[in-house]
């Protein structure tokens, strides 16, 4: 199999009415809670976002943390830190962490609260701006957060689609917001990031190509977790010589003959097997994965 050169591109209309909603939403907005997949926190954010919300206090939720690997989420919150942005490492599917979030954004916001309460407006409300790429939990967040379902939660890309405001107590109110892409992943790994976790949709990739791209890196970085998912003897090292596909379809075709997905005459039935490998992956059952470190920027 040849490599392959995806360029992924999904930018539906609705996303550019989503930006100027944001822009035009933000004079409403003491801070922006930018919601990231721990598992990809680079590639799961839109490089937009910096320039639409400069100067505003930032608020960096590391969502499904609980899938990513612990010691690369700590490292992650570290890089975030840096830059000057306040993060919270949490699950918005078991609410694992949701519920230090008002706290974390009145830490964020408190030089501008003690000025609110030094002109006697101690009862002022904050509103927060949540943003998120689809499909990141933004809207499973929100509701465990607000603690009741107040944001449409579905596991498929772009169901937010109209701005949406959520009292989350007396003096806190959050602004939910649909999810927004940008037109086009210029670095190939991203849009496989964002493929792999499920923010965008399926049916624009070839599946089995996507699960050789998957079963590679796993190989490469995972091999001892990726062995003991799929019972698989020690994982080869890749060749200097062997391209990604070829390595990954390897080991794809390894998972399946233990799985015993086997078609007419003997083959492996890699397509089915990468799909099985996409819905394990995507979700939790095969360990614990960060798909990109700091230290690769």
């Amino acid at each position: 199999m040849e490599e392959s050169g995806m360029h992924i591109q999904w930018y539906p209309g609705h996303m550019t009415k989503t930006r100027r909603m944001i822009a035009e939403q933000l004079k409403n907005v003491d801070a922006v809670c930018e919601i990231l997949d721990a598992r990809i926190p680079i590639s799961s954010r839109n490089p937009d976002v910096d320039e639409l919300t400069a100067g505003k206090p930032r608020l960096v939720v590391l969502n499904r943390a609980d899938q990513a690997d612990a010691e690369a989420t700590r490292r992650w919150g570290a890089y975030f830190r840096g830059r000057g942005f306040a993060v919270l490492e949490c699950d918005a599917k078991s609410g694992r962490g949701t519920a230090k979030f008002a706290a974390a954004v009145r830490e964020l916001l408190a030089d501008k609260l003690q000025a609110y309460a030094e002109k006697g407006q101690t009862g002022r409300v904050v509103r927060v701006m949540i943003l998120g790429i689809p499909n990141v939990g933004k809207s499973t967040f929100i509701n465990k957060v607000a603690g009741r379902k107040t944001a449409k939660a579905e596991d498929r890309p772009g169901v937010t689609r109209s701005k949406q405001w959520v009292p989350i107590d007396r003096g806190l109110e959050l602004l939910d917001t649909p999810g927004i892409l940008w037109p086009k992943f210029e670095d190939q790994s991203v849009g496989l990031n964002l493929a792999y976790t499920g923010a965008v949709k399926d049916d624009i990739l070839d599946i089995e190509t996507l699960g050789c791209h998957l079963m590679a890196y796993l190989g490469g970085h995972y091999p001892e977790a990726l062995a003991a998912a799929y019972k698989l003897p020690a994982i080869p090292e890749r060749q200097p010589e062997e391209n990604t596909v070829a390595y990954g379809y390897g080991l794809l075709e390894e998972a399946g003959r233990k799985r015993g997905f086997l078609i007419s005459g003997g083959e492996i039935d890699t397509e089915r097997m990468a799909r099985i490998l996409l819905d394990e992956f995507r979700g939790g059952k095969l360990g614990r994965f960060t798909l990109e470190l700091p230290e690769d920027l």
